[in-house]
């Protein structure tokens, strides 16, 4: 459904721009539909940039962005309104999507433009079609400033917005890493969910416990660069790459507690 191959992204930066910064370079991947697939990297990797030029935010440097065999990485802004149709995006603090001196459910009424014509019972139904999907009561949420709301009921209402256009292909950036550890798995079952209907998730993290959990296949980011691609089971199970090792040796245990380190020879 969605091929990324060989994209690089390159910025200038410095005085007059005479600097190059490789934010990306040279990466292959693929989701498909009805699974979910994690892009795993610390801070500044260039995970948030993938996604910013598979949603058409950002122009690919070099490569292709394919989706459904049409190529999406140099869409014009008058052909992005179809794309978005079928591929929709929710990021990071779901309080920076609304304006506070609007009601939440007006992030659904923008989209009812995609509807022109639609009758008035027929959209009421399609939006709360949508938000029963995502597990929100209608009168909980509707009518409701965001203030009045939890952060896990605005990214809820979020991806009830692209529901509504019947998306392919959700691309999923650090939407649980503002909520707390209750709501994210409500969070992450709710892709789950999802995914069981068919759509695509593209889940972007720097929590390997979340990829582990929620994903088909893993892909480690490092430096704009992939180290490693593959099954979860594979990844985390026989990782390959030195870089996959230490992520994976880094991630905290349940059932260890945390001590002093032990002293070495050299220690007095």
């Amino acid at each position: 459904m969605l091929q990324v191959n060989d994209v690089s992204k390159v910025y200038k930066v410095g005085t007059f721009g005479g600097t190059q910064l490789r934010a990306v370079n040279g990466v292959t991947f693929g989701v498909g539909a009805g699974e979910i697939v994690s892009l795993i990297g610390e801070s500044g990797s260039g995970k948030s940039t993938i996604g910013r030029m598979i949603l058409g935010l950002s122009r690919t440097t070099a490569g292709t962005i394919t989706f459904e065999g049409r190529d999406v990485s140099t869409l014009r802004r008058s052909d992005l309104r179809a794309y978005y149709a079928d591929v929709q995006g929710v990021f990071q603090d779901p309080f920076s999507s609304y304006n506070p001196i609007f009601k939440a459910d007006r992030v659904l009424t923008l989209v009812k433009g995609f509807f022109p014509g639609i009758a008035r019972g027929e959209w009421d139904a399609k939006v709360e079609e949508a938000l029963q999907a995502v597990r929100l009561e209608p009168g909980a949420v509707l009518g409701k400033y965001p203030h009045q709301l939890s952060g896990g009921q605005l990214q809820r209402l979020l991806v009830a917005r692209a529901l509504l256009l019947d998306i392919k292909l959700l691309v999923a950036d650090e939407i649980i890493s503002m909520l707390d550890a209750s709501t994210r798995i409500d969070v992450l079952n709710l892709l789950g969910d999802l995914k069981h209907r068919g759509l695509g998730v593209l889940f972007i993290t720097h929590d390997l416990s979340l990829g582990n959990y929620i994903s088909d296949r893993i892909v480690i980011l490092r430096r704009g660069e992939i180290v490693e691609l593959g099954a979860t089971e594979k990844v985390f199970g026989d990782p390959q790459h030195a870089y996959t090792k230490m992520l994976i040796s880094s991630v905290p245990q349940l059932h260890t507690k945390w001590g002093p380190p032990e002293a070495t020879n050299g220690d007095r």
